[in-house]
């Protein structure tokens, strides 16, 4: 009897599982029939689609070959970006220097900590503005260019650096 039962369930077990299998299929397959007439037709032939393929698939470089014309492969000249705006010290400060400056992370002193602050303007503004337009590492932390944003002018950050420094005395 225990066998005869055995055999019943796995038979039923295995017509369940096979019906579900076979739902799972139809509905792939009508998910790509789908697909295929709707999504993919738009993507294909998108505009902006077929401009990033074109752009991934243009040669990396070109073959000149002796004794031909070969104009057409100089260099042209890139265009020149334009200078970065110099922006207020309390801007940039904001913008780019209260992560570290606010917190205190890594090291950096914290915007009007005088006693954090003493030593180092002591060494001078130049030093300062040095460090932070070539980036520092001191025995406290460290202090990447720029604060790590090198879109940001020379005069930007120097207006950082002296915005700090009078908050700071």
């Amino acid at each position: 009897m225990s066998a005869e039962h055995d055999r019943k369930f796995f038979d039923t077990f295995m017509l369940v599982l096979g019906v579900l299998v076979g739902i799972a299929v139809l509905l792939y397959v009508l998910a790509r029939i789908v697909a295929a007439n709707t999504q993919e037709k738009h993507v294909v032939s998108d505009p902006a689609n077929q401009a990033v393929v074109a752009e991934r698939i243009q040669p990396v470089a070109k073959v000149a070959i002796a004794g031909q014309d070969n104009s057409a492969l100089a260099p042209t000249p890139a265009a020149s970006a334009a200078p970065a705006e110099d922006l207020g010290g309390e801007e940039v400060f904001n913008m780019a220097c209260l992560a570290c400056h606010g917190a205190g992370v890594a090291g950096a002193p914290k915007m009007g900590d005088k006693a954090a602050w003493g030593p180092r303007i002591a060494k001078g503004a130049e030093t300062l503005h040095k460090h932070a337009i070539e980036g520092f590492q001191g025995s406290a932390g460290f202090m990447p260019p720029k604060g790590g944003r090198a879109d940001l002018s020379d005069k930007s950050i120097i207006n950082a650096v002296d915005y700090m420094i009078a908050g700071s005395k």
